[in-house]
């Protein structure tokens, strides 16, 4: 339950509200430099980081976890808008949401155990680089002409001083005390510190406004027709894919880092549901944010409160406290996000490295690169789809056969390792029709046919020792797979004490 009291019992209230005011502090210039990406106002980035963080603390399959706008989704969308217009954009958030609860009530989320632990390295590490690199855009201004240039050589080594002393703060103070965050406390710090001594240096304030109402029902004012959706429906694909693939991969690494597990199916339903509110409530959507996320872990966030607690000081924020956020050094917050980059990155995949198959640790390169030249999205299913061809063929090379004659002069084949689509070469590789005896027989039972490739290339064996007048059969074979080859006249051996039971992903012939 949601709301169970009895899960709240262990909890530190202190620590879970102050991780999520630390965690409402980090959203802000991250909420407003990803709307400039998407190309709308702050505010629509704002509003989406408070609705999405929001409801996913309260209905989401991972507490502790953090959600609002993104960059990931925040360069899809920009293509959008910049070509429809915002007002496509909210409807596309919409149709995203929608799209993301009816990928969680179908149970899918479970695809995520498909991702394997190389795949997460990278994109943990790509993750982490992305970071580290969105920072150095803090480092610049906006000439009278609109250029973005490097900040003034004095400006810019006083931010490195402020940066520097955010870091140490943050590095030493859990070392003192764990009883106050250490990422607040380096924004406080770092903020008392600019003020007191009234130091020139960038704010929250210099990024934009923040000052805004609460935030109104909105329809999106699109045409309700095909061609729309036409429009539409791609984007929102990519999105909601996108979304679920950071989200889910954030809420693994998560249940991880707590030692606890979170759920997927879940999760991907409080997605959507805070997509399709954002849509309708002038925000530009989002997803899990492992950055924010990681910050509320370390800072004691264990629980839906501290999601809840950032949420709310979000809004407050937005609606009385904008003067006084806007007056926090953006240096401060990009200590406390250098800090996050260095506690994200798989610094273990360097050491292990001499110590898994090359295999893995090239899946864990090629998912970091991809993740930092391209998007999260095109970096995991690239990591997968080659973590899954390396997984074939490692398999496929390890079928084999072990051969003798019996008394009787029949040859016996007895099959060891799995027969599937990228086997079935060096399986028939086995065999020698021409020299093999009248009869031989073809034992299964130290092996397994996993697909339909497997039982036709069974079939194609038959017809080999048919077409010279020799004849084979097959023993232990699993009930669907003599089903087939019954059909096409093979000769199986039936052993019902002995046969495997299990199902094989065939087509069904009538």
């Amino acid at each position: 339950m949601i709301f169970d009291l009895s899960s709240y019992k262990n909890i530190n209230l202190k620590n879970e509200l102050l991780s999520g005011l630390t965690v409402a502090l980090a959203l802000v210039p991250e909420a407003v430099a990803f709307a400039f990406v998407a190309g709308v106002t702050p505010l629509t980035g704002l509003y989406a980081a408070f609705i999405v963080c929001l409801i996913t603390s309260l209905f989401g399959g991972r507490p502790g976890m953090i959600s609002g706008a993104t960059g990931a989704l925040a360069v899809v969308m920009a293509s959008l808008v910049m070509q429809h217009g915002v007002e496509y954009l909210f409807a596309t958030v919409v149709l995203m949401g929608i799209l993301q609860i009816i990928f969680g009530i179908f149970r899918l989320g479970k695809f995520i155990r498909l991702v394997p632990q190389p795949v997460i390295y990278g994109f943990v590490n790509g993750l982490a680089i992305v970071i580290f690199l969105a920072q150095f855009g803090q480092f610049k201004e906006k000439s009278a002409s609109g250029e973005l240039n490097w900040i003034a050589d004095s400006a810019l080594y006083t931010m490195l001083a402020l940066i520097a002393l955010a870091m140490l703060v943050i590095y030493f103070l859990p070392k003192i005390t764990k009883s106050f965050p250490a990422p607040l406390a380096g924004i406080l710090v770092v903020t008392a510190i600019v003020l007191g001594f009234d130091i020139d240096t960038k704010s929250v304030g210099d990024l934009a406004s923040i000052k805004g109402g609460f935030p109104s029902f909105h329809f999106p004012s699109v045409p309700f027709n095909f061609e729309t959706l036409k429009i539409i429906f791609p984007y929102s694909l990519i999105l909601a894919g996108v979304g679920l693939i950071e989200s889910l991969l954030t809420l693994t690494l998560i249940d991880e880092l707590t030692e606890t597990r979170g759920s997927g199916n879940k999760e991907c339903v409080a997605q959507g549901a805070s997509n399709i509110v954002t849509g309708f409530f002038g925000g530009m959507g989002g997803c899990a944010m492992i950055g924010q996320s990681i910050i509320n872990v370390t800072s004691g966030g264990r629980s839906r409160v501290s999601g809840i607690m950032a949420a709310t000081s979000l809004l407050l924020f937005i609606l009385f406290g904008s003067t006084l956020i806007e007056r926090v050094p953006v240096a401060a917050l990009v200590g406390v996000m250098f800090m996050v980059c260095i506690g994200t990155f798989e610094w273990a995949s360097f050491k292990i490295w001499k110590k898994i198959p090359k295999s893995d640790f090239l899946v864990i390169l090629l998912v970091t690169l991809l993740t930092v030249l391209f998007d999260l999205a095109i970096g995991v299913i690239a990591g997968v789809i080659v973590a899954a061809l390396i997984f074939a063929w490692e398999n496929a090379v390890r079928i084999r056969a072990k051969t003798y004659m019996d008394k009787d002069g029949v040859k016996h084949y007895d099959i060891i390792g799995p027969l599937f689509f990228a086997s079935t070469t060096h399986f028939l590789e086995k065999f020698e029709p021409q020299k093999d005896p009248l009869e031989s027989i073809v034992d299964f039972k130290e092996s397994r046919v996993f697909d339909h490739s497997g039982i036709d290339t069974i079939q194609k064996l038959a017809d080999r020792y048919s077409k010279i007048g020799k004849t084979i059969r097959f023993r232990h074979l699993s009930k669907d797979c003599r089903k087939i080859l019954d059909k096409a006249g093979v000769v199986i051996e039936i052993n019902k004490d002995e046969d495997p039971d299990y199902a094989v992903a065939v087509d069904e012939i009538s």
